[in-house]
């Protein structure tokens, strides 16, 4: 029995790094794509956050067992890298035009045409999420549900703007050193784990650290200025119909956005969830935190996680941890609804 939850975890390591690579040529640039899983399973589309890739921004929530065992068994995953996001990648030329946040969305529907996909699901973190989301808007046939972490929806406010515009000059000049890191694991993680004066800082984002020491940034540039670019998708969420599960972690600095997105998607089909005490990338920093509330989103679509014999230790599939209202059929099934849940850390 114990062996069992070990042997999950080496099966998912192996899927997970030994996914098929692809560089595919969209009509405004060549996007790097690695596919994981049966491709005759419906596919699951990933897009990370701004200086990310799928493996500083999905690894926590696939090395999860029972998230790979959800997500792995009922769906082939295409993880979208942004350009020049990939490992390894040069210095992107400055005659190559930047791309707007219509031209990343529409990179996106060039992916599915390029494996011949239908309508897919999409996971999405914060500019990740604004651009699956913009997709969802242009082509709202060829998406079957969003999940979405701390997305954006709305255009940057002037105080956000001004910020970026200082980050973007700071790329342009220094790439991702110094204050541009900082201020990006800010974006990405809470305190609790990006440690202070008597606590140290965590392995995780140690890890995130090494991994935007190797981000070109002229990259990281061209994503992060396409995005302070973003217009207001407001009005274009009250015209979608997929169901939405939104997740935010309550001291991401994007909070509001999500919030205010729930309040503008039909609240048949819309249900958010608030992580407590973590940050952003709610896939890394309490990746467990999403197991049950995906779980029971995509028993709305006929999808099941495996039965398994045992579970992790560490597992929050445990209905004591979650609020009651996220375990009735209405709130994650046919009908969902805005909820907010926290998530108990002692378990």
């Amino acid at each position: 029995m114990g062996d069992s939850s070990g042997s999950v975890s080496i099966d998912v390591e192996r899927i997970f790094f030994g996914g098929k690579e692809h560089r595919v040529r969209t009509r405004h640039g060549p996007l790097s794509v690695s596919v994981y899983g049966d491709e005759d399973k419906p596919a699951l589309v990933t897009y990370p956050d701004v200086a990310l890739n799928h493996m500083s921004c999905f690894q926590g929530l696939f090395f999860c067992p029972e998230a790979a065992s959800l997500l792995l068994h009922n769906f082939c995953v295409y993880h979208i890298t942004p350009q020049g996001h990939e490992l390894g990648a040069a210095s992107i030329s400055s005659d190559v035009p930047v791309p707007s946040v219509d031209d990343l969305a529409d990179q996106v529907a060039d992916v599915l045409d390029f494996f011949s996909l239908g309508a897919v699901m999409c996971l999405g973190v914060t500019a990740g999420a604004y651009v699956l989301t913009l997709f969802a808007t242009k082509y709202r046939e060829r998406v079957l549900g969003l999940m979405l972490v701390s997305p954006l929806c709305k255009a940057p406010s002037w105080s956000e703007w001004l910020y970026n515009k200082v980050l973007l000059n700071l790329l342009y000049y220094y790439g991702t050193r110094g204050l541009v890191k900082e201020s990006l694991l800010q974006r990405y993680f809470s305190m609790e784990v990006r440690g202070n004066g008597q606590d140290p800082e965590s392995e995780i984002v140690q890890a995130c650290r090494s991994l935007l020491d190797e981000r070109q940034g002229a990259n990281v540039w061209r994503f992060l200025h396409a995005i302070n670019r973003r217009q207001d998708l407001t009005e274009s969420l009250m015209k979608l119909q997929c169901r939405t599960l939104i997740f935010v972690g309550e001291n991401s600095q994007f909070h509001a956005d999500a919030v205010h997105m729930t309040t503008k998607l039909d609240r048949r089909y819309c249900a958010l969830v608030e992580v407590q005490a973590c940050g952003s990338l709610v896939t890394e920093e309490q990746p467990h935190a999403m197991l049950i509330p995906m779980e029971y989103f995509l028993m709305g679509y006929g999808l099941y996680r495996p039965p398994q014999q045992e579970t992790s230790p560490r597992s929050t599939l445990n209905p004591f941890c979650i609020s009651p209202e996220l375990l009735s059929p209405e709130s994650m099934g046919v009908k969902l609804k805005p909820i907010k849940t926290r998530i108990s850390l002692n378990v």
